[in-house]
């Protein structure tokens, strides 16, 4: 064996994975360390330091054991810290609610040295933006340059096992399965997006999450889901095969002149896009509830089925104006989505934002709102988008005097009685600071799970 085997066992079995038998994993250990001793020549310099790598193999490692039992990930420093410290507003931790050892959990598949580098080098490109300046004959021939670029168009080890992921992974028993998806990086998956994770799970603590990402199906992307799944919390990422999500609907041509590069994507990213249409198409082939990573739950969705949220209504006649698609709760192979997934295919306008989101989900049920054999609900604003992106500022900031006070807590009660969560309007609201006493403050502290760094 030589030391570049050594390296790479010690690589793989220093890594804190999840290992339901800690005494099988040491007995590995044991079992590999063995093996190369016995096959090495008899050379003592070599042997020397051999002794020494292994030694330090043996104390990291436990380290790395009592480091992933104890700690956390801080999305702020990129640190690991101890959850059983008071966080930097010096407020004591709540206790955790659900115990580990009453849930069952699968361990998400640790992707190859090589599909890391994919990972470092993908975040290093960016979201393949073309510039502002480009006609629309330019703007395509700088995207057939890129698509080589573009990692979730290939296909790989990863994306070939896809299906099965999903299959295995929700074939355990869940309260509810949730998807979502993450077509950027893993470092831009901050503290905003782990929030919504762990509201998720305080509502649904035996649901399962599944989220469609290449990103974040990594060793980086392991190490920010790990506080959630050493609780307990069945949450997954999972690289997306779309040729075979496309397969036999609408979005399959669309996607071959996509990938071909015959297909203008038009100004706004195609990941965006991209996101929009594998929501439709997961919830078209599993069924469940896809969440944008931007929505925090206050309420479990027991009962939630075959359903839309309303955007806004009209004042007058409670009809609504415009639907949203951050929410979906939808069967397997429902009509309503493949009309969804039809439209995409059939109007995609890579120019104007939300044609292919909220538009376009609006465009067709206002179509086949009267036309029977859809069998869906429409529910009011209050139970996803209780507010609009124009006013949720003020959820942000916190009293400022004895009235302030009065309708934090006014629009508290409301929440707790009519809304199932939340959508933070992420765009209009990422760099606002959450405020102590404020009424997303609140709302957070009281549905979080790790509740660190909060304000």
């Amino acid at each position: 064996m030589s030391s570049k085997e050594l390296y790479l066992i010690i690589r793989e079995i220093s890594f804190p994975i999840q290992v339901s038998n800690v005494n099988k994993k040491k007995c590995l250990k044991r079992n590999l360390i063995t093996s190369y001793l016995v096959a090495q020549p008899k050379n003592p310099i070599f042997s020397t330091i051999s002794f020494a790598a292994i030694f330090l193999l043996i104390y990291t490692d436990s380290i790395v054991s009592n480091l992933s039992i104890t700690t956390t990930f801080d999305f702020e420093t990129n640190e690991i810290i101890d959850p059983h410290e008071t966080d930097h507003n010096n407020q004591e931790q709540p206790a955790l609610e659900f115990k580990s050892s009453t849930l069952n959990t699968t361990a998400p598949l640790i992707p190859t040295q090589e599909k890391v580098v994919e990972e470092e080098d993908s975040e290093t490109q960016g979201l393949l933006i073309p510039p502002d300046t480009f006609s629309k004959e330019e703007r395509l021939v700088w995207f057939r340059r890129k698509l080589s670029e573009l990692e979730i168009f290939k296909s790989n080890n990863l994306t070939r096992q896809f299906h099965s992921r999903v299959l295995e992974f929700c074939n355990s028993d869940c309260e509810a399965q949730f998807f979502m998806t993450w077509i950027a990086p893993a470092k831009f998956f901050g503290r905003r997006e782990f929030f919504a994770l762990e509201s998720l799970f305080k509502a649904h603590p035996t649901g399962c999450l599944m989220i469609l990402s290449g990103s974040l199906d990594s060793i980086r992307g392991y190490r920010i889901l790990k506080p959630l799944v050493d609780r307990g919390f069945k949450v997954n990422a999972v690289t997306p095969d779309l040729a075979f999500l496309f397969k036999n609907t609408p979005a399959e041509a669309w996607f071959e002149e996509m990938k071909s590069g015959n297909k203008d994507p038009g100004a706004i990213p195609i990941a965006q896009n991209l996101s929009n249409l594998m929501r439709l198409v997961v919830l078209y082939k599993y069924g469940g509830v896809y969440l944008d990573t931007d929505f925090i739950v206050l309420k479990p969705f027991s009962g939630l089925k075959n359903l839309i949220g309303a955007q806004s209504i009209n004042m007058k006649s409670k009809n609504w104006t415009r639907l949203n698609n951050a929410v979906l709760i939808f069967d397997v192979n429902h009509p309503l989505l493949l009309k969804f997934i039809d439209e995409f295919a059939s109007t995609f306008d890579g120019y104007k934002w939300g044609h292919n989101g909220p538009y376009l989900v609006s465009r067709v049920v206002e179509r086949i709102r009267e036309k029977p054999g859809y069998n869906f609900t429409v529910l009011p604003p209050m139970a996803f988008y209780p507010v609009d992106w124009i006013r949720i500022n003020k959820l942000f900031q916190k009293p400022a005097n004895e009235y302030d006070s009065i309708w934090v807590q006014a629009k508290l009660l409301r929440l707790s009685k009519e809304t199932y969560g939340i959508h933070l309007w992420n765009k209009h609201t990422r760099n606002l600071r959450i405020e102590e006493g404020s009424v997303m403050g609140r709302l957070i502290l009281e549905h979080c799970i790790l509740c660190q760094h909060i304000y």
